[in-house]
């Protein structure tokens, strides 16, 4: 198993990041006393670092395709599993559509009293999402046609799936990779190749 590196740590929640070359990160994120998991990962050493965050509410996959260990920790906590992309239910979260068709069905979550945007692959601060000089990026399948529900909230902090979140002037770092992510494909192409490249020297 991969090492695990913490990440976004605050009052409220943290993050762990898994060393790996797309950098899988999950959040445990506390509202109105709650713990919710988003996207975890299992490593070792975490339970107790959950557990201490509050009472374990449920643990949420916001893209068909991640479910990685969602299952497992809802088991072992004794929580819902809850498939976002699908509904949220009765949680303190608002679900912002990303994509709802056979091949991709995504959504982010925003959490209105914490001002937090999280993000399974539509945002990414990891190489592979970047182009150029942002801060944040949109997922290089997404940039033709980019989620721009997530123009209709203004996060303090943006929490992803790939890489760490951003926690100052989020707002304006998500409103400048949106608007300009097809006009920037170029740039973020090259930051794909560069990112691959680099992946595949790393192993020989």
């Amino acid at each position: 198993m991969a090492r695990w590196l913490p990440v976004d740590e605050q009052e409220d929640g943290f993050g762990w990041k898994m060393d790996e070359r797309l950098v899988r990160t999950s959040h445990a994120l506390r509202v109105d006393g709650r713990v919710w998991l988003i996207d975890p990962v299992d490593a070792p050493e975490l339970d107790e670092r959950v557990r201490a965050l509050g009472d374990p509410a449920g643990v949420l996959q916001l893209l068909d395709r991640h479910a990685r260990d969602g299952a497992v920790w809802a088991a072992r906590l004794g929580v819902p599993l809850i498939r976002a992309f699908e509904g949220v239910g009765e949680t303190p979260f608002e679900a912002l559509p990303i994509r709802d068709n056979r091949l991709w069905r995504e959504v982010a979550l925003w959490e209105p009293a914490g001002a937090t945007l999280l993000c399974a692959d539509a945002l990414g601060t990891i190489p592979y999402f970047r182009a150029g000089a942002e801060r944040i990026g949109v997922h290089p399948v997404l940039r033709v046609a980019p989620p721009r529900s997530l123009l209709s909230v203004a996060p303090d902090r943006v929490l992803v799936g790939h890489g760490g979140g951003i926690h100052q002037d989020a707002g304006a770092a998500v409103h400048d990779t949106v608007t300009h992510a097809r006009r920037r494909i170029p740039s973020a192409s090259a930051s794909v190749a560069r990112a691959l490249w680099s992946s595949r020297s790393s192993r020989t």
